[in-house]
Order: structure tokens, then C-alpha cells, then sequence
């Protein structure tokens, strides 16, 4: 955090700009500023994207923040879209690759991390599954924020960790699509084509009615900002929701699915 101070302060200063001047700016207080730039304040996404906006797009202010937190268990590359999640007031997911991590029961999620290459030791397999079972009290805890999930059928017929864990899985997404805040479709197989081929995507709104994007890849991540390409993942996860079975079907093909273990 001191680190990522002392960006900020080198560029506000390269700007010629005050900390008042500078705070004016990007619509925060003078001390707020001084905080971050002292290390002893965790900047949030607005404070960084509207920064690096102030002080010519470098990309230096987003490349610094994904090292920052104060939270063990996370990516780095996620931080900055897990401190968006906590606040947002809309949150789209589709995945295609495994359960989304806010839907994963606990024994799909440890085995997810006892399988990972290169191996985690047991403190970090630890560590890891509370800070991601931590971040599910979200879809309780903030019950005005609108949750959509679309997955694939395919996610749930390799029987990831066997059928017993599987098992929970199925149990996991009913309970949860039964919360009125959250909405759970499946794309299933019979659908041989969708708008959703390019790869899994998140996509939120902040409590300031902005819209940001997140994409994943192995060992990487992207916050998306660039309001054109939000505006193309939105229209994109739009036409999913059209393509999915409705939410009445997803929860009925998630029973029988269940019923059939």
C-alpha cells in the first residue's frame, strides 16, 4: 500500500496538482489523498479508474492495485473486481468452465484447490476456501443486490469431486435459486450455438450506476472499464438470458438432475 502511495503521489505531482487540487479532481478529500498516498488507506476502483484517468491513462495506478490487499486468498489479478463485488447493486456471471465461486459448495471448492497445479500447501488450501466461502454471505448479506448466474449443463455432468460432491453442488444451487435476490439459469446442451462462446464474463453496476466488466484466463484477469466493451458484454449476456432455459426450468432441471444422483 505504501508502495502503490507513492505512485499516485509521483504522478499527482507530475501533474503539478495539489492534494486538494488533485482530490478536487477525482472527488475525494485532500486527506483521503494523503492517506492513500501515505499507504494507510485501501483505495477504492473509483478513486483508482478516475486517477488514472486525471494523470493521462498509463495504466500504471491499475497495474499497481492488483497488488494490493489486505485479505490472504485471493488472486491478485481479482482484488480489484472482488472490491467491486462487495458493493455492486447488479452482478451478471456466466461461466462455462466450473461453478462460479459465489455458487460452489464447500467440498466442490476444496476440491478445486486440492487439484490445483502447481500444488497448494494445506495453510494455503485453507486459506483460499475461507476467504472464497466468505465472499458467498454476499448473496444473503445484500439482499438488494440483483444476482444473475448463467451456467452450463455440462458443469454439472462431469460430476466434479464424484458424485457425492456433485451431490452438494446440486443441493448448493437449489438452495441458493430459491433466495429472491438471485437468479439461476442453465444453458443447456440442446442449445448447440449461444452469444456466450467468446468465454466466461462478469459484468456489475456500482452503487454510482457505473458498469464494469471482469474476464478471466489462467493465471490473469481484466477489469473491464472501456464503456464500449462493458456495453457488448451486457448486450451479450442480454441475449444469453433469452437463450437459457427460464428460471422455472433451470430449477426443475436442477431437481431432477439431483434426483437422479
Amino acid at each position: 500500500m505504501r508502495t502503490f502511495g507513492a505512485v499516485v503521489q509521483a504522478l499527482r505531482e507530475h501533474a503539478g496538482l495539489s492534494r486538494a487540487e488533485f482530490g478536487l479532481r477525482v472527488g475525494y478529500s485532500k486527506h483521503t489523498i494523503a492517506s492513500v498516498e501515505q499507504g494507510r488507506r485501501m483505495p477504492d476502483v473509483a478513486l483508482i479508474e478516475a486517477a488514472e484517468a486525471l494523470t493521462g491513462e498509463t495504466g500504471a495506478l491499475r497495474s499497481a492495485a492488483l497488488h494490493l490487499s489486505r485479505e490472504k486468498g485471493l488472486a491478485a489479478w481479482f482484488r480489484q473486481w472482488a472490491q467491486l463485488e462487495a458493493k455492486a447493486l447488479t452482478l451478471w456471471t456466466y461461466e462455462c468452465r466450473l461453478i462460479p465461486g459465489l455458487l460452489q459448495s464447500e467440498p466442490y471448492a476444496r476440491t478445486l484447490f486440492v487439484n490445483q497445479l502447481p500444488p497448494l500447501e494445506d495453510e494455503q488450501i485453507e486459506a483460499q476456501l475461507t476467504v472464497r466461502l466468505d465472499r458467498q454471505r454476499l448473496l444473503r448479506e445484500r439482499p438488494n443486490t440483483a444476482y444473475s448466474f448463467i451456467i452450463e449443463e455440462h458443469l454439472l455432468l462431469r460430476n466434479m469431486g464424484g458424485q457425492d460432491v456433485t451431490r452438494g453442488q446440486l443441493d448448493r444451487l437449489i438452495e441458493v435459486a430459491e433466495l429472491r435476490n438471485v437468479e439461476i439459469q442453465v444453458m443447456t446442451l440442446e442449445r448447440h450455438s449461444h452469444a456466450g462462446l467468446h468465454g466466461p464474463m462478469r459484468v456489475l453496476e456500482t452503487p454510482e450506476n457505473k458498469w464494469f466488466g471482469y474476464i478471466e484466463g489462467q493465471e490473469s484477469g481484466q477489469l473491464v472499464s472501456d464503456r464500449k466493451v462493458v456495453s457488448i458484454l451486457k448486450m451479450r449476456y442480454a441475449r444469453m438470458r433469452s437463450q437459457a432455459l427460464t428460471l422455472d426450468d433451470s430449477l426443475g432441471l436442477l431437481k431432477r438432475m439431483r434426483g437422479a444422483i
